[in-house]
């Protein structure tokens, strides 16, 4: 009996190992860079400083930042009459984002949502996917938000105020030019997403000040929140493991070294943000052995 796999599953089956392989060489070489600006045995005296309550709200404002961002795609799925009840929706979310982080070579969670939805549901793959599309870039747009305000407290420059501005206001524009042209069924909810898109990056920057407070840093609050907010828009793409492991860092230590901050600590608080991530997705694997989906019998 045969056991050759058909073409279409071989080429699948190759792009995933081949996108696996330049996730880990990206990812092992941004640290072999970092290494060789910092010192990580200082990094690590930094992190035996710090106070761990302050770290455990930070895991909390990580869940409760996940929590709104499940509501937001909720808003999507209504659009397309996707009735999920709350719960199921939060669970679902979960898992995809376990799967995320945990599992940078197999499915995607995103991909997860829309499979499972179309099993369970016989949601349309076109209306599913552009509902976790638009999600994304609802988040990715209150991220640019975010962006632009701090952006405009650190540099008090006129032309970079400009340029983050206009570009704020662009792509606003854009994103609801394309909703409106291309996705007509989501535009009820452009604007509701869009609001808790900033909400919920707003909670995740609460986060970091949080952190800082954990490694008792009292000064330049703006500067590393901007050094955040840039690292999280790198972060969104897919270049490195475990959502932004190592990309991340990178932007830290050249932003700090940008604005002349401790880079030692640049990549503690990096770290440390990572690890609430992880630790606040850590729960989806619950939901690998106990289906999101499943109905509760009377």
């Amino acid at each position: 009996m045969s056991t050759q796999l058909p073409p279409e599953k071989k080429e699948s089956t190759t792009r995933s190992v081949v996108s696996l392989l330049v996730k880990v060489i990206v990812t092992i070489l941004c640290f072999w860079y970092i290494s060789r600006k910092i010192d990580f045995s200082q990094a690590l005296e930094a992190l035996q400083t710090a106070n761990w309550f302050f770290l455990f709200l930070t895991v909390l404002a990580y869940i409760a930042s996940k929590l709104v961002a499940a509501y937001r795609l909720n808003i999507y799925f209504q659009n397309i009459r996707l009735h999920l009840s709350s719960w199921k929706n939060i669970k679902l979310y979960w898992l995809g984002m376990f799967y995320n982080l945990f599992l940078p070579g197999s499915i995607s969670g995103d991909a997860y949502k829309v499979v499972i939805l179309n099993k369970r549901y016989h949601a349309p793959y076109k209306k599913t996917s552009a509902a976790v599309l638009l999600d994304r870039f609802s988040g990715l747009l209150g991220l640019g938000v975010i962006l632009c305000i701090y952006g405009v407290l650190v540099f008090e420059n006129r032309y970079y105020d400009t340029v983050l501005i206009a570009g704020c206001l662009l792509a606003i524009a854009a994103l609801y030019l394309v909703v409106r042209n291309f996705f007509a069924d989501f535009i009820p909810g452009f604007l509701p997403t869009f609001f808790w898109g900033v909400v919920v990056q707003t909670i995740q920057v609460g986060g970091i000040y949080l952190i800082l407070s954990a490694l008792h840093l009292t000064t330049n609050y703006q500067e590393w929140i901007f050094i955040f907010l840039a690292a999280s828009v790198i972060s969104v793409l897919p270049l490195s493991l475990g959502g932004g492991l190592g990309t991340r860092e990178f932007v830290f230590v050249e932003g700090a070294t940008f604005f002349h901050l401790d880079t030692h600590v640049a990549v503690v608080i990096s770290l440390l943000f990572y690890l609430s991530s992880v630790v606040g997705s850590a729960w989806g694997a619950y939901f690998v052995f106990h289906d999101p989906l499943l109905e509760k019998k009377a």
